[in-house]
């Protein structure tokens, strides 16, 4: 598929969940180029529309200036009690809503956005979906003052492990750390890989979201958009 379709799929999948979004929400917004044209949809809405959401939370300094640039009022994760539903893109999906995240680098605030949503939706084009969770470095953030000994800790388990780089540097996250990215392929139990990395001291956080996703909105080169829930 190339770009320019791609990019067409995004928009009609970032457009279908816009109009899913109630006025008086507190809502969470994802990071990523599919979300950019969620955001684009939302700010139509608020301005043709009237849509008026009671907070909103976002995952990375880009959205929140794109947000504020269709002039909504973004608020801190840590002043609201709960969002009622978060939508943000997903670099795999498989089957069973399970996915992987953080090709952007924004992982850990995303994780935490979702965990503290009611409802969470991802907007995908079909090229993001797998039978099983694969295709895709896996991104693990990990603290510089253990990064190596996690590195070649990875490398002992057969992870394949790769950093992720900024031209000739380490790429840094958004918290100051670095990523290491899991070329392991496809995972072959993805509970087990996550409870292993949230047993690892000097891991932040890792790019398996499993069981939060309810709800995902595909778009397909047929041209249909379709609404899957999980429940």
């Amino acid at each position: 598929m190339d770009k320019q379709a791609q990019d067409k799929l995004k928009e009609q999948a970032g457009v279908k969940a816009a109009s899913l979004v109630k006025s008086g929400m507190k809502l969470g917004v994802g990071t990523g180029s599919t979300v950019a044209y969620l955001i684009a949809e939302l700010g139509r809405r608020k301005k043709e529309e009237g849509l008026e959401l009671a907070a909103i939370a976002t995952t990375s300094s880009r959205s929140k200036k794109q947000l504020e640039d269709q002039g909504f009022m973004v608020t801190e994760l840590a002043a609201i009690d709960q969002l009622d539903l978060t939508i943000d893109g997903a670099d795999r999906l498989a089957t069973n809503f399970d996915g992987i995240k953080g090709g952007g680098g924004a992982l850990t605030m995303e994780k935490n956005v979702a965990i503290n949503s009611k409802r969470v939706m991802w907007i995908v084009d079909e090229s993001k979906l797998v039978d099983r969770l694969g295709g895709f470095p896996l991104p693990v953030e990990v603290l510089p003052v253990s990064c190596e000994q996690n590195f070649r800790r990875f490398q002992a388990e057969g992870l394949k492990p790769a950093w992720r780089m900024a031209g000739n540097q380490r790429f840094v996250t958004h918290y100051g750390n670095y990523l290491i990215d899991l070329k392991v392929d496809p995972i072959p139990v993805p509970h087990s890989l996550a409870a292993y990395l949230d047993q690892t001291v000097g891991v932040v956080e890792h790019g398996l979201f499993l069981d939060m996703c309810d709800e995902v909105i595909i778009a397909h080169t047929s041209g249909a958009i379709e609404d899957r829930q999980k429940y």
